[in-house]
């Protein structure tokens, strides 16, 4: 099972889809969403399964259990997503179980400091620890802005999983660990 109990409070303020974006076009009407691949988005319920393909009939992978985790559309039908989540996993899920605030998870060990300003020697305000969640406002820079709770504050982007703009499913079928 792959569950993320143990977060930092988050709030589900709405936020844009370009929020790393930089304002670039995230259209593609090739697409059935009409939105580019990949690109990011979260999981919008507390119980969501991954499937090996894109209907009901395929079997059920793992279950994802935390809302708000970051996940990386890098395909799609007209009503099923492929996604890749922050371990690497690559599975489909319902589009009616993704949605468009962005999060961010802190997927390294160490515990991360989430500064006041865009800087490396600016004054931490919180923290995010391993598989921490933090609501993303967008990056720019390399630093990303973002919320964890009521506290907003500066993190650098490569500290973070949810905003490289490349897949980030590992390997070829994106499984690299039984679940």
């Amino acid at each position: 099972m792959f569950s993320y109990q143990a977060v930092l409070p988050v709030a589900f303020a709405a936020l844009a889809l370009a929020a790393c974006d930089g304002g670039k076009d995230l259209r593609d009407p090739k697409n059935p969403s009409g939105y580019k691949v990949p690109r990011y988005v979260s999981i919008s319920s507390g119980k969501v399964n991954g499937r090996a393909g894109p209907s009901e009939e395929h079997p059920i992978l793992w279950t994802y259990r935390a809302r708000g985790l970051p996940v990386q559309i890098v395909a799609e039908t007209e009503d099923w997503r492929r996604i890749c989540d922050p371990e690497g996993g690559l599975s489909w899920v319902k589009r009616g179980f993704l949605n468009g605030p962005r999060y961010v998870m802190r997927t390294k060990e160490a515990r991360l400091a989430v500064l006041r300003r865009p800087a490396a020697d600016a004054q931490a305000v919180a923290w995010l620890g391993h598989r921490s969640l933090a609501s993303l406002d967008h990056c720019e820079k390399g630093w990303c802005k973002v919320k964890v709770g009521d506290t907003v504050g500066w993190t650098q982007e490569r500290e973070v999983w949810g905003t490289a703009p490349t897949a980030q499913c590992r390997g070829p079928s994106g499984m690299t660990r039984a679940r």
